[in-house]
């Protein structure tokens, strides 16, 4: 156990190391090449937004990343790698509104006639992109990019699928045996959500074939977490809220169409309700069913993004500082939060899998007399 907490420690302490580095690298890539003081409010919305690269170390434009393929339908599809846009050529604009000049970089080779701004595809128009009020007013093509957040999105369901698949691999090949291996942590996990998640909000009666959905989530979520803190890949999976919205719409789905008259009885005809009240109360009932999935969704987005953004926060303190002593402070104190946002990573997938059981559990409960 004393060797095991030493290894965490040193894990942790090389996960700090690897932020300081990655932390401060590529914050000013989207505006060209040009060096400005340090902002901490910019550096964070770099590191938590989507990115067609994912930047590994070094500084923004000598560093070492992995490109992502840009998939663009522009007149055609156009495919090329994303780092024709990053190390393209650097152009400045002048805003035709407040007069200010905004650097950005056009895309050269096989994305001629393409910039980026802000992580997003413009085509430019006579060579350049129009500026007013800080914002491009150029068209965009139709964007099918592999992005980072897309990337992690894949790796994610390939990690759940291969932890779901050796486990079954092994118990189909040596039967109702003591598990080892990946097993041996999957199953105490299958379990807890099999009984204390769904057949304990669900009830006996209809929990089974929800399992299979609330395990897939609970993993998903997990997962997408776990990734989530490792500096290299900085992303932002679970923290970028259209995935947080299409969990909250299956969950939303898993319930309407679970709905058992009971259930419906319960919002178009509240027992013991005055007719007159019903004018009042179908609507809050109705609106009722909509809220909660999107209380899923904001939940999950709000906890991962702040526990990303409080962290950058601590490392950035050095950064603010111009001083590496402030990190006897804040790499501690970030090191902190992210033992913390181990026990969050576990916390919200339990959370969402929970909900989302007890929400398909009332709208397939039986009548009672």
């Amino acid at each position: 156990m004393r060797l095991f907490n030493k290894f965490n420690t040193l894990v942790l302490t090389v996960f700090s190391v690897l932020s300081i580095n990655a932390l401060y690298a590529g914050h000013d890539e989207v505006d060209g090449y040009v060096e400005k003081d340090f902002n901490i409010g910019e550096m964070i919305m770099h590191h938590i937004k989507d990115a067609h690269e994912i930047h590994l170390w070094g500084d923004a434009h000598n560093g070492t990343s992995v490109y992502l393929p840009i998939i663009l339908m522009d007149g055609g599809l156009k495919t090329f790698s994303s780092s024709h846009l990053y190390h393209g050529e650097l152009k400045t604009a002048v805003d035709h509104k407040t007069h200010e000049e905004i650097h950005y970089v056009a895309g050269v080779g096989p994305a001629d006639g393409y910039a980026i701004f802000h992580e997003k595809i413009y085509k430019l128009e006579n060579g350049e992109l129009q500026f007013e009020d800080s914002h491009p007013h150029n068209a965009k093509p139709m964007d099918f990019s592999i992005t980072k957040n897309v990337f992690v999105l894949f790796l994610v369901s390939f990690i759940v699928c291969l932890l779901a698949i050796g486990t079954a691999r092994y118990y189909k090949k040596n039967g109702a045996i003591a598990p080892k291996g990946v097993a041996k942590f999957i199953e105490p996990l299958v379990i807890f959500v099999r009984d204390d998640v769904a057949k304990a909000n669900i009830g006996e009666h209809a929990y089974k074939k929800y399992v299979p959905y609330l395990l897939t989530i609970f993993f998903f979520i997990l997962v997408g977490n776990l990734l989530g803190l490792v500096p290299m890949l900085s992303a932002n999976l679970t923290g970028n809220i259209t995935i947080t919205l299409f969990l909250a719409v299956c969950t939303l789905l898993a319930t309407v169409l679970s709905g058992n008259k009971n259930y419906w009885h319960h919002i178009f005809a509240t027992p013991g309700v005055p007719v007159p009240l019903l004018i009042i109360m179908i609507p809050i009932e109705v609106v009722g069913i909509l809220t909660k999935p999107f209380a899923l969704m904001i939940r999950l987005f709000a906890n991962i993004t702040a526990g990303h953004v409080i962290i950058l926060a601590f490392i950035g303190i050095i950064f603010i500082n111009k001083n590496a002593a402030w990190g006897a402070l804040s790499v501690p104190m970030a090191l902190f939060i992210s033992v913390l946002e181990i026990l969050v990573a576990f916390l919200q997938a339990y959370l969402f899998a929970m909900l989302s059981a007890l929400f398909i559990g009332a709208a397939v409960e039986e009548h009672h007399h």
